[in-house]
């Protein structure tokens, strides 16, 4: 039998691996349950920390102790201050970061600080007596105890992946989703939900040519996002680069609307308001001829 914690997280994103350093930290015995050890940490996504309300997010979670600012200093290839032409309120710190480093570091920080504790499994169930909750259950047969338990399964729960006209059940292309917990909160009386978010391309840089667009630099004398003295700024930095839709780009998506999953009903579910798929944005904004399309080597 395994031995009992006081915290169990469950999902190991950028929100479980701050939750179960958090709780370490205070002096909790923490569980790290996730589906794969190798995954830690990912970036699915856009490869960068911060922006625009995020930037300042991270600062306040390193201010409070947290380990983003930190871990993204660490694995930043660019550092920009955005909104610079406007107020203070408006100024956002944004890292560019290496995927592979960023992961790196939460998982060495994470394996690093006393109390935590990792078990690569999925968590498939929540162990209730008697209207209290006591733990998890996992697909390979195992009970964990825990004085309370944090949820941060991100896209994993029941996720469903779109890919022009297919879809597949997944929380990230190639890996499995996880079940069995959002039935269970469903039965207990939670409103289950689905939101949407778009995942960018990936092409080989050494496909393109970067002469033909504008570099964009990162500042001449970076900051950071850690109050850390011990965490130093960029002494290089990489640049990324901006290029643009065209009228024909356009043409060519609209004639495939019709089995586009954002028009032909297979997503039924709201997206975030500032990550919006091409095709979105050239239906919302149909005055416009052409679109930003930001690149990073």
């Amino acid at each position: 039998m395994l031995p009992e914690y006081d915290i169990i997280v469950v999902g190991a994103g950028h929100a479980g691996c701050e939750a179960a350093y958090a709780s370490a930290k205070m002096g909790s015995k923490a569980l790290l349950v996730t589906m794969n050890m190798a995954t830690i940490a990912q970036m699915s996504c856009n490869p960068a920390m911060g922006g625009v309300a995020k930037g300042q997010i991270v600062r306040e979670i390193d201010a409070l102790g947290g380990g983003s600012g930190v871990v993204a200093d660490k694995s930043a290839i660019q550092f920009k201050m955005l909104n610079l032409s406007k107020g203070p309120a408006m100024w956002s710190p944004r890292t560019q970061n290496d995927r592979m480093r960023f992961a790196e570091e939460w998982r060495l920080l994470l394996e690093r600080t006393e109390n935590v504790h990792f078990w690569q499994d999925m968590a498939n169930g929540l162990i209730l007596e008697n209207g209290d909750l006591k733990g998890v259950t996992t697909v390979m047969g195992q009970k964990i105890y825990a004085r309370a338990v944090v949820l941060t399964n991100g896209t994993f729960l029941n996720g469903l992946i779109h890919l022009g006209e297919k879809n597949f059940k997944g929380g990230r292309t190639g890996e499995s989703a996880s079940y069995g917990i959002t039935e269970q909160l469903v039965n207990l009386g939670f409103e289950s939900g689905r939101m949407k978010t778009g995942t960018p391309p990936r092409v080989d840089g050494r496909s393109l040519d970067y002469s033909k667009m504008e570099e964009q630099p990162g500042d001449e004398n970076p900051l950071k996002f850690s109050y850390d003295p011990n965490i130093k700024p960029l002494s290089k930095q990489r640049s990324c680069y901006i290029t643009y839709t065209n009228t024909l780009t356009h043409e060519i998506l609209r004639s495939g609307f019709d089995r586009s999953p954002m028009f032909n009903g297979a997503i039924k579910s709201t997206g975030p308001r500032y990550c919006p798929s091409i095709e979105d944005k050239i239906n919302r904004f149909a005055e416009r001829n052409r679109h930003q399309i930001f690149c990073r080597a």
